[in-house]
């Protein structure tokens, strides 16, 4: 291995460190906690270390998120290999997705709840909206979906795009709900979620 390969492996190695520790910091003390100097001390670094690799905090939660999320959005695109009915399909996506945001919610939170800082750079704003971005991905897998139960006639003559966006509503609604009102009396929030998402797809069935 060159000085060049060695160099930018200790790099990689560094980043991963940092992402390392400052999820351990969200999830432990969230995210209000979380700062550069303290992900620094946990790893034994200066603050300009951080500094050299995400450029604020924002910027290394996205980072977080965006791993953390790649994840979620990967079991979704797997989807179709597992299951050919786009009904089916459509439902388990669901599921994932709320069961990710209950398990996940330090995650969650800052990526979906949270607003962004007023003075957010225009370009991270973009690209937290561009087609490559994780919520982007699994917004169209959601959308693909509809649209393949749409042709199979298992779902009514709907705007796929307009479908898509209205059933993250939900399920945003829903997953966003249980985290931050935890002590609501849900009841069984299993059943819940169910009858949430049974309510979305019988919307979307043929009348």
């Amino acid at each position: 291995m060159g000085v060049r390969d060695r160099r930018a492996r200790q790099k990689q190695l560094l980043r991963q460190q940092i992402l390392d520790a400052a999820r351990e910091l969200l999830i432990r003390d969230g995210y209000d906690q979380l700062s550069m100097r303290r992900v620094a001390d946990r790893i034994d670094y200066s603050p300009t270390a951080i500094y050299l690799h995400f450029k604020d905090k924002q910027e290394l939660v996205s980072s977080l998120c965006d791993e953390s999320f790649g994840k979620l959005v990967h079991e979704l695109e797997t989807l179709a290999d597992e299951y050919s009915d786009p009904l089916v399909r459509l439902r388990k996506g669901m599921e994932r997705y709320v069961a990710f945001g209950l398990k996940n919610p330090n995650h969650y939170l800052p990526a979906f709840v949270l607003p962004p800082p007023s003075d957010l750079d225009p370009k991270r704003q973009q690209a937290m909206v561009s087609p490559d971005s994780a919520g982007m991905r699994a917004l169209a897998t959601l959308r693909d979906t509809i649209a393949e139960g749409v042709k199979a006639k298992k779902l009514r003559k709907v705007d796929p795009e307009v479908a898509a966006r209205s059933t993250w509503a939900a399920l945003h609604g829903i997953t966003s709900l249980l985290i931050v009102h935890d002590h609501f009396p849900w009841g069984d929030r299993a059943r819940v979620i169910q009858t949430l998402i049974d309510s979305v797809i019988d919307g979307l069935r043929p009348r």
